[in-house]
């Protein structure tokens, strides 16, 4: 009786840890089953690591709610800290949804709480360094990135699409041929989809002997200094709504 009772115990343990699980995703879950795609089949892994991040914006929109048609920044560190997107674009009204270290399939996944509920006139991108970095091949980041693009305008229809290439960094130099490749399928695969762009910055942050230019990088020759940030501004600018 007591192994019977002993079995029963770890059962039991393990379908609560399982209910658990299941409800700390079932908000994204009831949402996502609108995707285009089955994300919701394809949870990425960690993906519980950003609440927190998704949860600060959510209380910072309920105390102070974001009006429709703004452009909306999405991606990694490098969109999380350009923390002068206002100045940078003063005729514009900006909202900046970064989460740092996220990957593509991450930031399609909270898409659902980070962008389509704004309704924004555009959406600028900035994701793909970190899965690279992390193993994915060009394949893969391509494939999720199309994802993304295609359920952006399943959601949004009429909101303009705008990629930023994925930069060069001295810490990443070993992946600038994987880098450049996931750049090229991206250019070329948004010249023919409706109401999108593809910004350059990877030319501009190179000097003439073609390696990242140290002035636009902090030292952990990753993230960027302001300078950097002036860089992507010019380039960005002509592509803005």
């Amino acid at each position: 009786m007591e192994k019977i009772y002993l079995k029963s115990r770890i059962v039991y343990c393990f379908l609560a840890v399982v209910l658990v699980a299941f409800t700390a995703c079932n908000q994204q879950v009831r949402s996502a089953k609108k995707a285009k795609f089955s994300i919701v089949q394809n949870i990425p892994p960690n993906i519980e690591q950003w609440e927190k991040s998704i949860d600060a914006f959510e209380k910072q929109d309920k105390e102070n709610k974001p009006s429709p048609g703004s452009i909306v920044f999405v991606g990694s560190s490098s969109i999380v800290k350009w923390e002068s997107l206002q100045e940078d674009f003063p005729d514009k009204v900006t909202l900046n949804r970064g989460f740092g270290g996220s990957q593509t399939d991450e930031v399609h996944y909270y898409a659902f709480r980070t962008l389509f509920p704004y309704r924004p006139k555009q959406v600028v991108i900035y994701v793909g360094d970190n899965d690279i970095a992390a193993g994915k091949s060009p394949e893969k980041v391509f494939t999720d990135l199309k994802d993304f693009f295609e359920d952006i305008r399943y959601q949004l229809p009429k909101t303009k699409i705008t990629f930023i290439a994925i930069k060069p960094s001295p810490s990443r130099w070993e992946f600038m041929e994987q880098y450049t490749e996931t750049n090229n399928m991206v250019k070329e695969y948004l010249k023919n989809f409706k109401n999108s762009s593809y910004v350059d910055i990877v030319k501009p942050m190179l000097m003439e002997n073609g390696r990242p230019n140290p002035e636009y990088f902090l030292s952990d020759s990753l993230h960027m200094t302001a300078a950097g940030y002036d860089v992507w501004t010019k380039a960005v600018a002509p592509h803005l709504e």
